[in-house]
């Protein structure tokens, strides 16, 4: 079996993942991972993530993947058994002196090697796995047929993890300098500032800086390929499930701990729908492409398919405008099924407002429009809108409606 791992930056995310179709999540707390400014888990949050996850049948994978200096040894210590006394299922490190730690403290721990590793080859994730890891993430540089390649040469008791959907990182493996240059925040310790991203301007005729950044330039080199644009394209690979799921490929992972909760259930949804479509009649599977549209809904830029089949030295996977295409407006989440009348009642994101068209999303298919006809307060009285986050309201809904069930605008 496949599985869909998806990102949790924090509970409800993780509950919007978990409700729509992860086997696995994957998250971490405030420190030692390479997300410091997602909201992440306290390690009492961690412990309450486990239960609620087990008693679905859900895994929890903890990254622990930023490279800790000598100081931070002791404090890593203490985290570990931590991790290992609330029962975590995996850790996910790329340092090696992390995974030496690990492998002596809690031996027992399964171990995931990370993509910021760079492993490319089946020479190194077979010694990754010789020294005790269970599974090797690798490099998002691999194009689908080195994957394979990779997999026809490692042992079958080693699991390969890869990315197939989510914002990719410019520099190799994601390890880069560019962000601690600019403002002093370590991207290889979890604090990128992601200047990749920022809009560039002439500062100079053989130079280039960051717009409110003029005083910093750097050097422009042009190769016989020509000059590169630095911000990478989103990968996205829902039109090529039957490769994916014919592939040495043990996991597929998305990506994205610091996007909306709706990101993830829509991105989970979208990906269990096809990874179960294609298991239940191969031979019959057919792409549907509302799927694309349900990816579309959510914020990201230009989608690409990352190295799966491009050559990397081609512009394939980067962008001319850096900006994201903006998500769909996440209006409310549905607190139960309907009552007698008909009526649901949801807890407020965004505001709606009587005449909206919206869609409900639902595990298990794609958008289901209508429009919003009639809505009360929890006092049975009409309203007009529904200004206010977190407020409790009822909307009339023509068809069935499940506690999770997530509304969004018809319209980006």
């Amino acid at each position: 079996m496949k599985e869909l791992l998806c990102p949790a930056g924090n509970f409800e995310k993780l509950k919007s993942a978990i409700l729509y179709g992860a086997d696995a999540v994957y998250l971490a707390s405030s420190f030692f991972g390479m997300r410091a400014q997602a909201d992440n888990f306290t390690l009492e949050e961690i412990a309450e993530a486990v239960e609620y996850a087990h008693a679905r049948g859900v895994k929890i994978y903890v990254t622990v993947n930023t490279m800790p200096h000598t100081n931070e040894y002791e404090r890593l210590k203490k985290y570990l058994i931590s991790l290992d006394e609330i029962g975590v299922d995996a850790l996910i490190i790329s340092d090696l002196g992390v995974f030496t730690l690990a492998r002596e403290l809690i031996p027992n721990m399964e171990l995931h090697i990370s993509t910021q590793a760079s492993t490319v080859s089946a020479y190194t994730a077979t010694v990754w796995h010789k020294m005790g890891a269970k599974r090797v993430v690798l490099a998002r540089e691999l194009s689908l047929e080195e994957i394979n390649e990779i997999r026809r040469n490692t042992p079958p008791t080693l699991e390969l993890e890869c990315f197939i959907h989510g914002s990719m990182c410019i520099s190799y493996s994601g390890r880069c300098l560019l962000s601690n240059y600019y403002t002093g925040r370590d991207a290889n310790r979890g604090a990128c500032a992601q200047p990749c991203r920022w809009n560039y301007t002439n500062a100079h005729p053989i130079e280039f800086a960051e717009e409110k950044r003029l005083d910093h330039s750097l050097a422009i080199e042009e190769y016989k390929e020509g000059s590169f644009i630095m911000s990478s394209k989103d990968m996205c690979m829902i039109e090529h499930i039957p490769e994916l799921m014919e592939s040495g490929i043990d996991s597929f992972k998305i990506e994205g701990r610091m996007k909306s909760a709706y990101y993830t259930a829509i991105c989970a949804n979208t990906y269990r729908m096809a990874m179960d479509a294609y298991l239940k009649s191969p031979d019959e599977y057919k792409y549907d492409e509302r799927w694309l549209r349900e990816l579309n809904s959510v914020s990201h830029r230009d989608y690409a398919t990352g190295f799966y089949f491009d050559d990397p030295m081609n512009n394939a996977n980067t962008v001319i405008n850096t900006g994201y295409l903006r998500e769909k407006a996440y209006l409310c989440v549905a607190q139960g099924e309907r009552d007698e009348q008909g009526y649901a009642t949801f807890m407020q994101k965004n505001k709606l407002v009587l005449g909206d068209s919206v869609e409900l999303i639902t595990p298990g298919k794609c958008g289901t429009p209508f429009v919003v006809e009639s809505m009360l307060d929890l006092n049975g009285e009409s309203i007009e809108s529904a200004p206010h986050p977190s407020m409790l309201f009822k909307i009339k809904v023509p068809f069935e409606v499940h506690a999770g069930d997530i509304l969004r605008s018809s319209e980006r």
